[in-house]
């Protein structure tokens, strides 16, 4: 049998490499308790240290590499802002009151397919009462990511939105929502 002819460009030009950006995100598991007797009574825990932190590189300099880059907290707007305008907008699209291109610019690809995909939940849809927003609630467990919350209320009835916000390339873009 022959080995198959390679495809690559003979030109001299370099080839084209892929590099995978992680993406930064809490432990998913809870690290177990440690409990350290000593003969003189119980020593206290010292507190849990965060995992390696991801490497975070700014805008400001020159890549030679496409593709998003993390950004951290110093970088990025207020979440609390981008959070009510993120919930706001993804449920006024799903209530078919505002059109699907605007919540475009605060998510990513997957996100956006998915609001896209036509799937609204029976209360978004139906009925002519306003979606009125609670209290957004914001909590950042790790630089440049930002978990959210928020109660929506329509026809006197109350349902649950989450949220993942991370911060590329300068902006907060949302990677997963779940709405209730």
């Amino acid at each position: 049998m022959t080995a198959p002819s390679s495809t690559a460009p003979t030109t001299g030009q370099p080839a084209l490499r892929l590099t995978v950006v992680p993406t930064p995100q809490p432990p998913l598991e809870p690290r177990p308790a440690l409990r350290l007797v000593h003969p003189g009574g119980e020593v206290p825990r010292p507190a849990p240290q965060p995992g390696p932190r991801p490497r975070l590189l700014s805008t400001a300099a020159p890549r030679d590499e496409f593709g998003p880059v993390l950004s951290g907290r110093a970088e990025l707007p207020p979440a609390a802002e981008t959070a009510r305008r993120l919930v706001t907008t993804a449920l006024e699209v799903l209530a078919g009151r505002r059109p699907l291109a605007q919540v475009r610019p605060l998510t990513t690809a997957g996100v956006y397919a998915a609001l896209s995909a036509g799937r609204r939940p029976r209360w978004c849809a139906e009925g002519s009462a306003p979606v009125v927003i609670g209290r957004v609630r914001v909590c950042e467990p790790v630089d440049g990511v930002a978990e959210i919350s928020a109660v929506a209320h329509r026809g006197g009835r109350a349902h649950a939105v989450a949220a993942r916000l991370e911060g590329i390339d300068g902006s907060w873009r949302c990677t997963a929502l779940q709405i209730g």
